[in-house]
Order: structure tokens, then sequence, then C-alpha cells
């Protein structure tokens, strides 16, 4: 009698053991979810006589400052940004708890890391500046922090997919998929994230430490600059925030936010005024890497493919799935989509987004030098204090023509731009060891690449061009570029020689980027009636010279 009770005290739990059938989506999986805070109808009054600020209350405390920070010309070891607090580091569906680090595998969608000091070329070099050498000019050029995704992006139209896969026969996930049973997009669009206006403000922070030294050489309040859009000017106030502080940035400094849309030039959003970064010419980079992902994502459909019934998978799904990964996690700290992918599956993932710049806003598109060319112009301009006085690139004339606007003098330059900015200006300004592997291959992952977007165009990605003395001394005298804290080798300019340190003579460095200036045609890269070479072997961002005079 005993074992007869026994066995049925065993049954419930067997049953609840038991595996249970796939159930089916509910109604309100893949819809749209949001949330705005403060409640409506509530607003805070400033001031308020209820909650009078620090100055009405006027009880600081001691309030002596201390002296200014230069750690990048002090510090014995660089600091780096190598965690991306609060966000959960993902785990791959086959290697769990292993050193691969998936939040570096998203290409632009990637939080800026600190780089290697080998991922341009130059093992031995440091940001920090070399032993017997001062600075005396920094200029910063910095992408905004994270956000939503843009609008009508793919992970957006995956969930109307699913949601719209309720409304008929209705789906059904099991296994890996079971979470989208329940799912909902939870995603905004365009605006900074949480973390996004984190990333800016440490930025801030953390060139406040490094080159705060260099606020002695003002004698006004610095300029700097953004676009109009709204990630663009949040992103530049948070950085203000975090150099100068929250008490006192807005009476610290100058921001100028350039107008972003068509027909307003600015050097920070030049696409608005390219026609070739509008049209076919521009489509180039999504074309190449569908190639790609037509070839990847084979297997992984195939897989996840039966884990889910009445949605038919495809391989904009899978990349839409990926893509949303990294958008929720920068976004909401954490993703299911995220381990649904094996290690292999994430490098492959990071090769398409190589791809679509490489193609798109990099090296093999023949109007993104064109796009970057004017911020070039704009950095003689400021290295030699010289007005710009021909205007037939994205520059903007009213804006550089005047001292309140365009400061030349200042030791500190700060402006805010776009992904595809910063590989545009890398590339109009000839890092060449950024495209010596040559065009990116479509059919398989070139691993010697060192075109990789992680490390060029993350979200808060930041280049600084160091302005040097060697010896140390207050006429400047060499120059160099860090981007997202590792040296980049200056040959591709003509003049600047090779260098451990990725130094390059001042002066050697002007004459070459003047020169390079001179060699992109704005006007024909930018509007010329043009097809792109079959096979396209352009490795410099511009239309090769030798065949514009086939074109029509």
């Amino acid at each position: 009698m005993l074992d007869k009770l026994c066995l049925l005290s065993v049954l419930p739990l067997l049953a609840i053991a038991s595996p249970s059938p796939p159930r089916g989506a509910s109604n309100f999986a893949g819809s749209t979810t949001s949330f705005a805070f403060p409640p409506p109808n509530v607003t805070a009054t400033i001031p308020d006589p209820n909650f009078p600020d620090a100055t009405a209350v006027n009880f600081f405390g001691p309030t002596p400052t201390g002296d200014e920070a230069a750690a990048i010309a002090t510090a014995p070891v660089l600091a780096q940004v190598d965690s991306a607090f609060p966000l959960s580091r993902p785990d791959t569906s086959d290697k769990k708890g292993s050193k691969f680090n998936v939040l570096r595998q998203w290409g632009n969608l990637s939080p800026m890391f600190s780089n290697d000091a080998d991922a341009f070329g130059l093992p031995d070099a440091s940001p920090l500046i070399p032993e017997g050498c001062g600075i005396t000019q920094v200029h910063l050029l910095h992408r905004h922090g994270a956000r939503y995704p843009t609008s009508g992006s793919a992970p957006s139209q995956f969930a109307a997919k699913l949601h719209n896969a309720t409304a008929g026969a209705g789906f059904s996930a099991s296994g890996p998929l079971e979470f989208l049973n329940a799912w909902t997009y939870k995603l905004g669009a365009e605006i900074l994230t949480p973390f996004g206006r984190e990333q800016l403000y440490n930025l801030g922070v953390g060139f406040r430490v490094r080159y705060g030294e260099l606020l002695k050489g003002f004698d006004d309040l610095p300029v700097w600059r953004t676009t109009s859009e709204e990630r663009m000017v949040d992103s530049a106030l948070q950085f203000a925030a975090g150099f100068f502080g929250v008490q006192s940035y807005q009476t610290s400094y100058h921001e100028l936010i350039e107008i972003e849309a068509q027909g307003f030039n600015t050097t920070l959003a030049p696409y608005d005024q390219c026609a070739n970064a509008n049209n076919n010419v521009s489509a180039l980079g999504s074309i190449m890497s569908s190639k790609w992902a037509a070839i990847y994502t084979v297997p992984t459909v195939k897989r996840l493919s039966k884990s889910i019934k009445g949605v038919n998978l495809t391989a904009t799904d899978i990349i839409a799935m990926q893509q949303a990964c990294a958008y929720e996690t920068v976004a909401l700290g954490f993703s299911s989509f995220c381990n649904l992918f094996t290690e292999e599956e994430w490098e492959q993932f990071e090769y398409f987004n190589d791809l679509s710049f490489w193609y798109g806003n990099g090296p093999g598109n023949p109007a993104v030098a064109a796009q970057g060319v004017g911020w070039a112009q704009e950095l003689i301009s400021r290295l030699t204090q010289t007005r710009i006085t021909n205007f037939d690139t994205s520059v903007n004339g009213t804006i550089v023509s005047s001292n309140t606007t365009f400061p030349l003098n200042q030791p500190i330059f700060v402006d805010a731009t776009h992904d595809t900015i910063i590989s545009a200006i890398v590339t109009a300004m000839n890092f060449t060891s950024l495209s010596k592997s040559g065009p990116l291959p479509t059919d398989h992952i070139q691993k010697d690449r060192q075109w990789i977007v992680t490390h060029i165009s993350p979200f808060g990605s930041n280049m600084v061009g160091q302005v040097l003395s060697c010896p140390a001394s207050d006429k400047p005298t060499h120059i160099r570029f860090v981007l997202n804290d590792a040296v980049v080798p200056l040959t591709g300019i003509k003049g600047c020689k090779a260098d451990k340190n990725g130094l390059c003579e001042l002066s050697s460095f002007i004459s070459g980027l003047q020169q390079r200036i001179g060699e992109i045609d704005y006007q024909f890269d930018c509007f010329a009636n043009y097809t792109v070479p079959t096979p396209d072997n352009i490795v410099d961002g511009r239309f090769p010279p030798a065949l514009r005079n086939a074109t029509a």
C-alpha cells in the first residue's frame, strides 16, 4: 500500500516534468509597446519654492578647486574602456561562458571598447604622449551614443511580421524561440538610450581627465559643434556635462548646432548634400552585404526554422534578429535574441556589417571620400589658422567664415557626428592601414582585414588628433591620430613616414593632406551620373579618375 501511495505522489511531479506541446503565440506577440515619463500632466516648476535649488539653500560647504588633469601625458598606463556597464554580456548558443565577447561583434551597433594597440598595425604605440613630447592641441571627432533603431529598421519589420502572423492562422514557437510567443517590440526610434547617454557622459569625463590641462590655453569659451538631430544634440550635451560638470556646463562653452537636413551644408552630416550618397551608388553596401547574408544565414535559417511554425524565416529575418540582439541590449540591458546564435554566426554578422560599410560608407564606395573631405578641409583650416575661401564641398561657408562660430585658435576642438561620417572621414584622409587588405570578398570572411567597423565606428566612437611638440615646447611639430584608443599610421598621407608611434611632422601632414584633398573631386563623385565599376576594386573612396571620361 505504501508503494502505491508513493507512486501516486510521484505522478503529479511526472506530469509537471513532462514536455508540453508548443503553445501558440499570444495575440500581442510582435506588437509595439512604449512608455513615457514623467506621467501626463505632471510638470516640474523651476524654480519651485517647495524645492529650492542649491544656490537658494546656499550651504555648499568647502568648494576649493584643484588643478587640471593631464593623464594622457602623466599616467604610466592608459585607462581603457573595457566594459559596457550596465549591459549584460550575452552568451553564444554553442559556447556558454567563453571569453568570446558578443558585444564586440556588432559593427556599428557595438558599444565602443578601447581597441587593442595593434588594431591598425602599430602594436608598440600608445595614446599616451610619447616620452619627451608635449601636447599643444586636440581635435576630437566623436559619434553619438547608443540609440534606438532608425525608423523602419529590420527589427521593427520582423516584429510586424510576427504580429501580422498572429492576426491570421497564428504561429507557435518552441525551444530557443519560445520567447517569441509573448515577445513585444519595446524599442523606440532614432533617439539615445539610457546607456547611450552614459557613454557620452563618460566620454566627457574621460576627456577632461586626459586633456583637461589644455583648458589653460583658452582665453574665451570653447565653441564645439554637433548637428540638429535629437540624438546628436543630446550626445553633445551629455559630453559637455561630463567634461564641465552638470552644474556648470551650460555656462562653460558654446554649442554650435548645425542643421542636418536637405539644403543645409554641414561637414558633420554631408550625405544630405551629396546626391550619390542617396541613390544606387550608396545602395552598393546593402547589395554586397546581402550577397554574404544569402550565404551565411542558410544553416541558421534551417536550424531556427525547426523551432517556429506559422512563420517562414528568411535571411532577412536572421539579420533582423541579430540586430535586435544589439539594439535590445543597448536599450534594455539584455536581449533573448543574443544567445540564439553561435560564435561563428556572430563573426559572420560582424563581417556582414564590415561589407556594408566598406562598400556603402568606406573605401569601396566612389562617393565616400567626397563626403569626408569637408571635415578634412576644416581640420587644415584649424591647424593652419587660415580661413577656407573655396566652398565647393559640404563646408558651410557662413559658419566657417566667422570667428564666432568657427574659431581657429582653440586648444580643444570637439565635433559630434555619425558612424558613416567617421568612416567617410578616415577614407577621405587616406588612412590606408584600414584598407590595405583591399576589396572585401562577399563569399567568405577575409581573416586578415583591418577594416572592422567595430573598431572604427561603434556607438560612442571617437577619433582624437593629437598635435604634439617633440621635444616638448610651445611650438607644435608633430601630429597623430588615435581611433578608439589605438594609434593609426599616417603613411597614406604623402610625406608622412613610417613611425612606431604614428607620428608625422606637422608640416608634412598639412601639405600631404592638402594634396589628398585636391585629389578628391567632390562635384564629380557626388553628382556625376556614373555606374560603380564591376568588379569594384576601389580602395580609396573615389571614382577611378581613369574612368571619368567614359561616364555620361
